[in-house]
């Protein structure tokens, strides 16, 4: 606080002290030698300087506290007890700019929700007519209808992703922990995803102990396997090659670690870095084309705020294995 004062009234400082100087230097050139009245004037004159120092920073005490002091908050930093004029004077300008900033954000917040349940309530609007094709579909097993059930699939993830993506942003309001037995889950996700299976001729291998349990959100664990089968099944499809969902305890048994491993076309190294960026397809993506880049990004996103750990390896032709570490 006192080095702001200080750095602030130097200029005062230096002006007063060249000031007293040029006024001496006149009254020597002009004949005028009586050296203890000329160091009375400037004392006079120093004192006075003080006075006015000492008067300002008393009652800019709490301003230059203030300006010097980290702000912890918004509203702490529009307090103010001041009653000089140019700390009175900014805070008033403050308090302006916040009132400005707060209509703003209450703005954007209230269009952010009416977008939120916008998606939602469109997601699910969706999910009714995709519905009836695949009822309709699942009862003749023409090629035609197998080319729209694999559609509608393709569109039900789509609608499943941007729906959880909504979702994220209240995600500490839609979270549950619970006991959730990773092989219950496995499999429901394999039966979710059996007609992506079935046309892309990759086969699903379940390996792991029915009464292994961790401590998640059993919602969002599903929504995660699903986004990487999705993924393991895109890259491996055509191959008739397996798919492996495994678990076990870590060695140390601190942590249970689920795998999921497909044999496809692996990550290059040179997209590795960025597979959990938003929006990046990487080399793959591009072949494929139908990528959106957001399905890696979201389980990250996802797992990190569940406090569980995510870990991937890759090697191209060869195949990828995504591992999920849960506590306890």
């Amino acid at each position: 606080m006192k080095k702001l004062f200080w750095r602030e009234q130097l200029p005062l400082i230096l002006f007063t002290v060249a000031e007293l100087f040029v006024v001496l230097l006149v009254f020597w050139y002009d004949g005028y030698d009586h050296p203890v009245t000329a160091a009375y004037a400037v004392f006079l004159g120093l004192t006075i300087l003080g006075g006015y120092l000492a008067f300002r920073y008393f009652t800019h005490r709490d301003f230059y506290e203030r300006l010097s002091q980290p702000i912890r908050s918004l509203e702490e930093s529009i307090k103010h007890n001041e009653s000089a004029p140019l700390p009175t004077a900014l805070s008033e300008l403050m308090e302006e700019q916040y009132r400005q900033y707060r209509t703003v954000m209450e703005e954007w917040e209230r269009r952010r929700k009416e977008h939120m349940i916008f998606m939602n309530q469109w997601v699910h609007q969706m999910k009714t007519p995709l519905s009836v094709i695949e009822v309709i579909t699942q009862e003749d097993d023409n090629d035609s209808f197998k080319s729209i059930s694999e559609e509608s699939d393709r569109i039900r993830r789509g609608l499943e992703m941007v729906l959880y993506m909504s979702r994220l942003e209240t995600f500490e309001q839609d979270f549950s922990v619970e006991p959730v037995k990773l092989y219950q889950i496995a499999v429901d996700a394999v039966h979710e995803n059996k007609r992506y299976f079935i046309h892309s001729h990759v086969y699903p291998e379940v390996r792991i102990n029915p009464d292994l349990t961790v401590q998640t959100d059993a919602k969002w664990l599903r929504f995660i396997m699903l986004q990487l089968l999705s993924n393991a099944v895109k890259y491996s499809a055509g191959t008739g090659l397996k798919v492996t969902i495994q678990a076990h305890r870590s060695e140390d048994h601190r942590h249970v670690v689920l795998e999921i491993t497909d044999r496809g076309i692996g990550i290059p190294k040179s997209d590795m870095k960025r597979v959990f960026d938003p929006f990046y397809t990487g080399e793959n993506g591009r072949k494929l084309k139908e990528s959106t880049g957001m399905g890696l990004y979201l389980v990250k996103e996802v797992v990190h705020k569940m406090n569980h750990q995510i870990e991937l390896e890759s090697e191209q032709g060869k195949g990828t294995t995504v591992r999920l570490i849960f506590s306890g």
